[in-house]
């Protein structure tokens, strides 16, 4: 990790050495080795911080997928109760003004060429289970936050809702831009928009094809936090010292609201199972826009990598 995340644990003693070390042998080494995930835990707030730093283009990868589910199960065996405390996770991004664009195009367009609808109904239930694990905190009395410092598309737009809460850099900018080639958000959009906000809202998300800025999304209740651009880490951590003397009930208050809420994993699964029904139906001519997006954002992986 870099020095955007900082330790900054006061250690005045042997025993706190002595514990420091102790919890950190607990931790599975396995947490801080992941291909595509950079992983922190910060003692002095129970927090990790979580940071997607893919390799190529910034999407849900088959590679970050696998990073994405065995991080889960890591911290599901490893952490909370009987294990590492664990208060709060964060998830950013180390993709330069990006946090995700969603779903691997570059696939999915193989797939659709093919007909190969199993493989496009196993990526998506693969995407609604890590999903559902979110929204349901892993079964941990835990907060969560995505930290969104750049654009959130399709896909991971989604995946932001499936957080507690969601803090945005002023300049970050959300969308979904599915309907351009013909398609919709097939990972979660539908079924939280429409429970955040309401269907008649979720339905002018999903079908504008319209960027939306972190105020826009503040004001509409789906953006919690907004925070000046490069501060959003800050912001972060302001949440998490205001949050602590209340931790219990807003972790409370979450896990009711879900409660209410009552998606279950079939639910996604099934709009899932919908979205590659459509994909399979796309004409050519869909196809090369939706190759025209992932030239694009090939082009701007290239650039990232070479800043």
């Amino acid at each position: 990790m870099d020095g955007a995340v900082s330790r900054a644990i006061p250690l005045s003693s042997e025993e706190e050495i002595f514990a420091e070390s102790a919890l950190h042998a607990t931790i599975p080494a396995e947490l801080f080795q992941l291909k595509e995930l950079d992983v922190l835990y910060e003692d002095a707030s129970n927090t990790l911080w979580t940071f997607m730093n893919p390799e190529g283009r910034p999407s849900f990868t088959p590679s970050m997928l696998h990073d994405f589910e065995s991080w889960q199960s890591i911290i599901t065996q490893g952490f909370g109760e009987g294990g590492v405390p664990l208060r709060y996770l964060v998830l950013g991004s180390r993709a330069q003004d990006v946090f995700c664009f969603g779903g691997d195009l570059d696939l999915f367009q193989s797939l659709i060429r093919k007909g190969d609808r199993d493989s496009l109904v196993e990526y998506g239930h693969r995407c609604c289970a890590i999903l559902h694990r979110n929204i349901n905190t892993l079964g941990i009395p835990m907060l969560t936050i995505g930290l969104v410092q750049g654009a959130a598309l399709g896909g991971g737009f989604e995946a932001l809702l499936s957080f507690d809460y969601i803090v945005a850099e002023r300049t970050a900018t959300f969308g979904l831009p599915e309907v351009m080639f013909g398609l919709f958000p097939g990972m979660g959009a539908h079924a939280l928009l429409s429970r955040k906000i309401g269907s008649a809202m979720a339905d002018r998300l999903i079908v504008s094809n319209e960027t939306f800025t972190a105020e826009q999304m503040y004001d509409l209740g789906i953006v919690h936090h907004l925070a000046e651009p490069g501060d959003g880490v800050n912001a972060c951590r302001d949440f998490i010292k205001k949050s602590e003397r209340r931790h219990a009930g807003l972790v409370g208050s979450r896990k009711a609201m879900k409660h209410v809420w009552g998606l279950e994993l079939e639910e996604l699964n099934r709009i899932t199972e919908l979205w590659a029904d459509t994909a399979l139906q796309l004409r050519e001519q869909d196809l090369k826009v939706m190759n025209r997006l992932v030239s694009a954002q090939a082009r701007l992986a290239e650039r990232m990598a070479a800043a």
